[in-house]
C-alpha cells in the first residue's frame, strides 16, 4: 500500500522558514537536533499520565497508600496508555506497509488517534472498578478528553499532540492546586518550562507550525483541566 505525502499550505510553510534558516546555518544545528529529538522522545504526550500518577503517588499524602496498590495502578496505567497503544499502532502500521515518518501527515493520524481514545477509555472503565477517587480517575479523564478533542481538531487541522500532553500536565496541576488549596508556583514553573522545550523542539524538528503548537497547549490546558476539576 502506497501512501503519499501532500505538500503543506503556503501560509504554513513560510512560518517555518526563519526556523529552517536557523537549522540550516546555526553552527551547532546538528546538537539542537538531536536535543529535539531527545526531548520530543522523553515528554511523549502518553507519557504524562503515567507521570502524573508517579508524582500522586510519591509526593502527596497518597505516599501512605500500600505499595502493592501503588504499584498495580501503575503497571495498569502504563500498560493501557503506553504500552498496548503503541503495539497496536506498531502492527496497524505493518499491516499497512506504513512507515514510521508517514503518521506526521494529518490524514494518517485519525486511526493512533482512536486508537488511544480506546484504551484510555477502557482504563477509565477499569480504575472505576477500583473505586479510585475523582481526582484520581481525573488524570485519565483528561487524556482522554484531550485525546478527543484532538481527534476531532485533526479532521480539519494538525495540531500538535506532544504540546496537548504538556499542556494537559499544566492544566492538571491548576486543577490540583485549586482542589488542595496550595500554591503551585515552582511546579508550575516546571510544567511551563517543560511545555516551552517540547514545542521548541517539535518546531526545530519541523513537525508542527507556531499555530499547531499554541493550539496543542491551549487545548491541553483546557481539558487537563476541566479533567480534574468536573
Amino acid at each position: 500500500m502506497r501512501l503519499n505525502g501532500c505538500s503543506r499550505p503556503e501560509n504554513e510553510a513560510s512560518s517555518l522558514f526563519i526556523i529552517q534558516f536557523f537549522i540550516i546555518h546555526f553552527p551547532l544545528n546538528r546538537y539542537l537536533l538531536l536535543s529535539a529529538r531527545a526531548l520530543s522522545s522523553v515528554f511523549r504526550p502518553e507519557f504524562f499520565p503515567l507521570v502524573g500518577y508517579i508524582v500522586l503517588f510519591t509526593a502527596t499524602y497518597m505516599a501512605l497508600l500500600p505499595w502493592q496498590f501503588k504499584v498495580l495502578i501503575l503497571l495498569l496505567v502504563g500498560l493501557g496508555t503506553v504500552v498496548l497503544p503503541r503495539l497496536t499502532i506498531r502492527m496497524w502500521r505493518r499491516a499497512n506497509h506504513m512507515e514510521r515518518h508517514l503518521l506526521r501527515l494529518r490524514q494518517n493520524r485519525f486511526f493512533p488517534y482512536l486508537v488511544y481514545i480506546l484504551y484510555y477509555a477502557f482504563m477509565l472503565h477499569l480504575l472505576h472498578r477500583f473505586h479510585l477517587p475523582s481526582f484520581m480517575s481525573g488524570i485519565i479523564v483528561g487524556s482522554l478528553m484531550i485525546q478527543t478533542a484532538c481527534a476531532f481538531i485533526n479532521l480539519k487541522w494538525k495540531i500538535s499532540m506532544h504540546c496537548a500532553g504538556a499542556g494537559g500536565a499544566i492544566g492538571a496541576l491548576l486543577a490540583y492546586s485549586f482542589l488542595f488549596s496550595f500554591n503551585p508556583l515552582w511546579w508550575l514553573c516546571l510544567c511551563l518550562l517543560i511545555a516551552g522545550l517540547v514545542g521548541t523542539s517539535r518546531m526545530l524538528l519541523r513537525q508542527h507550525t507556531l499555530g499547531e503548537i499554541v493550539g496543542g497547549n491551549v487545548v491541553g490546558i483546557v481539558f487537563g483541566f476541566l479533567g480534574i476539576i468536573l
